[in-house]
This record gives C-alpha cells, sequence and structure tokens, in this order.
C-alpha cells in the first residue's frame, strides 16, 4: 500500500458513518413505537421513598385500583414532562387517577417542578437511583403506563401525553377496561 492510500483511510471511514448518520436520521424516531414487557403482567414489585409532596406508593398498591389509573415516570430536567403538565392536570380534574414517579431527580428538583407546573398525582414516589425505573423498562421521560382494575399493565406510552395521543389512544383504552 502506499502512502496516500494510507492517509486517505481515516477520511473513508469518517464518511462512511456520516452516510450511516444521516440513513438513521431520515427514519422516522417513534420512541412510542418501542415494545414494553410489561403489557399484559403485573408491574414490578418495588417499595421507594415518598416524593413531596405527595404519599409513597408500592407495587402491592397496584395490585387492585377500584378503577383503570395511570402511572407516570417524570423528572424536573425533562423538557416534554414539562410539555405533558397541562395533559397531566386535565386528566386528572376529569378524574384520572395518576400516581407519579419522579426519575433520577433530587427530591427538592423534583418539588420544585411540581410547584412549578401543577402537581396532577394523588400519589409519589421517588426514583433516585432509577433502578425501579430499568424494572419497569423505561426508556425514558416522561413514560406512562396504563393499569387496569385487575392491576395488569395495559398500556405504555413514552413521550409526552398529547391530546391527539389520549383521544386516539388512551380514551379507548379507558372504556375498555372500565
Amino acid at each position: 500500500m502506499n502512502r496516500r492510500t494510507l492517509l486517505l483511510a481515516p477520511l473513508g471511514v469518517v464518511v462512511a458513518g456520516a452516510a450511516g448518520v444521516a440513513v438513521l436520521l431520515e427514519r422516522d424516531y417513534v420512541p412510542s413505537a418501542l415494545p414494553s414487557m410489561l403489557i399484559g403482567k403485573r408491574p414490578p414489585r418495588f417499595r421507594l421513598p415518598a416524593q413531596p409532596p405527595g404519599p409513597a406508593f408500592s407495587s402491592a398498591d397496584l395490585a387492585a385500583p377500584p378503577r383503570p389509573m395511570l402511572v407516570n415516570f417524570f423528572a424536573s430536567w425533562c423538557i416534554p414532562c414539562v410539555q405533558e403538565a397541562a395533559m397531566l392536570r386535565h386528566l386528572r380534574q376529569g378524574g384520572m387517577k395518576i400516581w407519579g414517579i419522579a426519575y433520577k431527580d433530587k427530591p427538592a428538583d423534583a418539588a420544585a417542578f411540581l410547584a412549578e407546573n401543577g402537581n396532577p398525582y394523588a400519589r409519589l414516589d421517588s426514583d433516585l437511583a432509577g433502578t425501579v425505573a430499568i424494572n419497569w423498562g423505561v426508556y425514558g421521560v416522561p413514560e406512562t403506563y396504563l393499569i387496569d382494575r385487575s392491576g395488569i399493565v395495559r398500556w405504555r406510552w413514552a413521550g409526552a401525553l398529547t391530546r391527539e395521543v389520549v383521544a386516539s389512544r388512551l380514551n379507548p383504552l379507558l372504556r375498555r377496561y372500565a
């Protein structure tokens, strides 16, 4: 091999890498399309400390809720969580029971986030280490799970809940599992 070929090899690697990134960016990344291992199963066992200002809950409390409910993973540092906050408050005002888990967030920061953006949660946990989220299969925040009256996970949404998502995805499931 001559010297010129050896010098051009790194450039070839960079061009090939850039082409690969371009192909990936062309595809639509839809986090909600990622499968969940929990659909049709009970949530994994857990017990976490309370996240002020709410009382804590555990997996035992999800065993048989009186009606379908949501468990929402959120964080103060999460921009889509801010965008989702109004929809969660709207759902709670409509009678939806929502329990929250602050993911990898300092309790004081999560409490300030709730004070600023409104607190839609009836009960709150703090998953500072993120281990419970790992066991749930959380890809990132926000992420929301629908638990039916028998304590089974029926739906997962990765990303912010919007009017469209609630109308087209969540509401039909709420009618089905009511």
